[in-house]
């Protein structure tokens, strides 16, 4: 039973985030295509497990953890950040380059954030039911960790959707990774702290708070944009 309730807990914030993400679809995309995003999110959890162990590995020893700040640093950007964020965006371009249905600016968001809430879905999973006390820990990745997720991915889809259908600059290019990666890093960083020392970590979770505020005002923000760069072009179409 408790299983049953750990899996639940694991999974219902991206299914509510999923949903949400849908609703504020003004044109709906295709069940079987939203799906698919969902799928290769989850899949590409095994590639990027693998990859971070021989990241990880590589820059701290096997079974190393980091005994600075700037050892913390260097986990959240190069063991956790760049690899998911890599492969969450090579998973969101294998779904969309030959997608017919892929014609609207708030596009990009509906697949980022499925293919990104995916995997986080999944690794939500592994963190759920391999703690003994994992009702807190499902509590509180409900709270960072999965919206955590879902923000990097409405950034990245921000910026694909863009470099897509607006400005194929290099810059713009650019942003549509390292965007997303620099996000993920500063939250992973700041939520590692405690890794080095209780009370910096004490400190970090407060400024993590934050930053998770400000970072969902920010994705808000872009959600609005590419909704109303549609509507105006729509509404420019049937003039």
């Amino acid at each position: 039973m408790n299983t049953i309730l750990a899996l639940i807990a694991a999974l219902l914030p991206a299914v509510l985030l999923l949903a949400y993400i849908w609703k504020k679809d003004p044109q709906k995309e295709p069940t079987s295509w939203l799906a698919k995003a969902v799928l290769w999110g989850v899949v590409a959890c095994v590639p990027v497990a693998f990859l971070e162990e021989v990241i990880e590995s590589v820059l701290f020893g096997t079974g190393g953890q980091p005994s600075s700040l700037a050892g913390t640093t260097v986990m959240a950007f190069f063991v956790a950040a760049l690899p998911e964020e890599a492969f969450k965006l090579y998973v969101l371009w294998s779904v969309l380059r030959k997608n017919p249905f892929f014609d609207e600016h708030f596009d990009g968001i509906v697949y980022a954030v499925c293919v990104g809430l995916g995997f986080a879905a999944i690794e939500n999973v592994f963190y759920v039911l391999s703690s003994e006390e994992w009702a807190g820990v499902a509590i509180t990745r409900a709270l960072l960790a999965v919206p955590g997720h879902y923000a990097f991915a409405i950034l990245m889809g921000y910026y694909y959707s863009i470099y897509h259908f607006v400005d194929h600059s290099p810059k713009i290019a650019a942003c549509v990774l390292l965007v997303p990666v620099f996000a993920h890093g500063v939250y992973d960083t700041l939520a590692m702290s405690e890794l080095v020392d209780s009370y910096i970590g004490g400190l970090c979770f407060i400024v993590l708070i934050f930053f998770c505020v400000k970072m969902h005002k920010v994705a808000k923000a872009k959600i609005m944009a590419q909704i109303e760069r549609d509507k105006k072009e729509n509404d420019t179409y049937t003039a």
